[in-house]
């Protein structure tokens, strides 16, 4: 998978040319907001998780942190982020382009509210040095998330 999986993903919606490469890493949320010219905050990192029913994305805000307690509420269990290389296995990305956008079958995706401070957001496509611009309403259209969560803490 990877950035030429979003970039055909994309395709079907007339919206690859949205698509943001960069001649940097953008693997980081502050990497990323350097290279896309906005603040920190804006950057829609996607951390990847291990639950009992198998692999999740989360959706957050580039300035928030995983709340241990509300995770655990949610999901039932203690936060295990996958490894890299259980990443690219099981989620079909590599770290530092972890996104929402397609990935492998069987994963689960959740936004965050810290996101919905935004306008706009920026998620990486599938590489450690892209991402794209994109509204709330086409960050859950294109993600096909579950729904929104609150597991985060550290924005407000």
């Amino acid at each position: 998978m990877g950035l030429n999986q979003v970039k055909d993903f994309f395709r079907e919606y007339g919206m690859e040319d949205r698509i943001q490469e960069f001649a940097v890493s953008s693997a980081t949320v502050e990497l990323a907001a350097k290279a896309v010219h906005c603040e920190p905050c804006r950057i829609a990192k996607t951390l990847s998780f291990m639950v009992n029913t198998g692999p999740i994305l989360i959706v957050a805000a580039g300035d928030a942190k995983i709340d241990n307690p509300k995770y655990k509420a949610q999901f039932g269990t203690k936060a295990k982020m996958l490894t890299a290389e259980e990443a690219v296995d099981l989620i079909g990305h590599p770290v530092g382009g972890i996104c929402p956008f397609a990935v492998a079958e069987g994963v689960t995706v959740y936004l965050d509210k810290s996101l919905k401070r935004f306008d706009t957001v920026f998620p990486a496509c599938g590489s450690d040095n892209s991402a794209i611009e994109l509204t709330l309403d086409e960050l859950e259209k294109y993600s096909a998330f579950t729904s929104w969560i609150d597991v985060c803490k550290g924005w407000q």
